[in-house]
């Protein structure tokens, strides 16, 4: 298998090739989507997308994995896609350099895809692709705010409806309920935010990456709820990990035993 040799020590030949027949779309190549772009080419996803509409700009060079000064001014998602092919050549990548909001989302079909990583900044964008990923059958799964966050360690993936702390989870959790929409993932930080300074949002370049990577540990729940063979028992594992837990009287460190199987999820 060559640059996936490892991927295949890990997951097995089967898995891989599942992975390369895989269709993901990522919505924002920014702070958390970068690193969310980069993560599914690396474990081998064949197809992708790359939607964003902003080009690389100077502020984004403290912690946006796409950004250099060599890219600045170039479109976020070109270079994203760029990037992407310069490690596995044979992937079938898209970018489209747009924003998505009620003008443009009539471009993208969604049905294509099996899973949508929402990176997208905008509550009524993100609201919006939540709506149509759902309605088009794709998993999804949400980042929630990452500035003015200074602590990696607080961030989780769960449902929504048990997010805390997030000013921007709190408001899209709100319009969902709103929409009756459920069974959303999010990735969140339980960390008050923290600025020193008012304008735009803060950051710095290892929080963005800790919430992009976070998501990764949901490829666990993909590969298993695809058919995936993986010779992983995620239900034995969470299942021990839990009478673990209650004999020794403390909690799980798991992101998956705190979030549960995606098909546990039954607010749909």
């Amino acid at each position: 298998m060559g640059w996936q040799d490892r991927t295949v020590r890990l997951i097995g030949e089967e898995a891989v090739e599942k992975l390369n027949r895989a269709r993901v779309a990522v919505f924002g190549v920014g702070g958390v989507g970068s690193f969310v772009a980069e993560a599914l080419v690396r474990a081998g996803v064949g197809t992708l997308l790359f939607v964003d509409g902003d080009c690389v700009e100077e502020s984004n060079l403290n912690r946006q994995l796409i950004a250099t000064r060599e890219n600045l001014g170039i479109p976020k998602a070109e270079v994203a896609r760029a990037r992407a092919l310069s490690i596995n050549p044979d992937a079938d990548i898209t970018a489209l350099n747009l924003f998505y909001d009620e003008s443009t989302a009539d471009q993208i079909d969604l049905s294509r895809y099996d899973f949508v990583a929402d990176c997208i900044d905008s509550v009524p964008s993100k609201l919006l692709l939540i709506e149509r990923a759902k309605s088009a059958g794709c998993r999804v799964v949400c980042a929630m705010g990452a500035g003015n966050k200074l602590d990696p360690t607080a961030f989780e993936i769960a449902d929504i409806e048990k997010t805390t702390v997030c000013p921007l989870a709190r408001t899209v959790r709100q319009q969902l309920r709103k929409r009756g929409v459920r069974g959303v993932k999010a990735v969140f930080s339980h960390e008050l935010p923290y600025r020193i300074a008012p304008g735009a949002p803060g950051s710095i370049s290892f929080v963005p990456g800790a919430a992009g990577n976070i998501a990764s540990e949901d490829v666990v729940h993909m590969l298993y709820e695809m058919g995936v063979e993986t010779g992983i028992d995620l239900d034995a594992c969470i299942a021990t990990a839990r009478l673990a837990a209650e004999l020794t009287g403390h909690g799980g460190e798991s992101y998956i035993l705190r979030a549960g199987k995606s098909s546990d999820l039954i607010k749909k």
